[in-house]
């Protein structure tokens, strides 16, 4: 693993969008997603976040970004989480078209 300098008291910091420094607990409080939702998600190979050594997910803020438009699918367009896979497949084939 990379060994990472701390930052100086007087230095400005930044956090890397694909860095998994979230637990599910703040991810759940931040997008008001239960965490078995989130177990959820990650059962079914939608957004696996990274696990430390105790099993512990952790997400990044680009998973975040993913999670926050996977739960406005689940509660305002009522799709199911086991048909989450085909309806971002099919997102996905249309942002590559247009």
């Amino acid at each position: 693993m990379k060994k990472i300098r701390p930052v100086a008291y007087n230095e400005e910091f930044s956090i890397k969008f694909d860095e998994p420094i979230m637990p599910a607990t703040v991810v759940s409080r931040l997008l008001g997603i239960p965490v078995w939702a989130l177990k959820r998600i990650d059962k079914e190979g939608i957004v696996s976040p990274a696990r430390k050594k105790d099993k512990m997910r952790l997400y990044s803020r680009n998973e975040l970004n993913k999670l926050k438009h996977i739960w406005y699918l689940i509660k305002e367009k009522k799709v199911k989480i086991t048909g989450l896979k085909v309806v971002l497949e099919l997102e996905e084939k249309i942002h590559r078209k247009g």
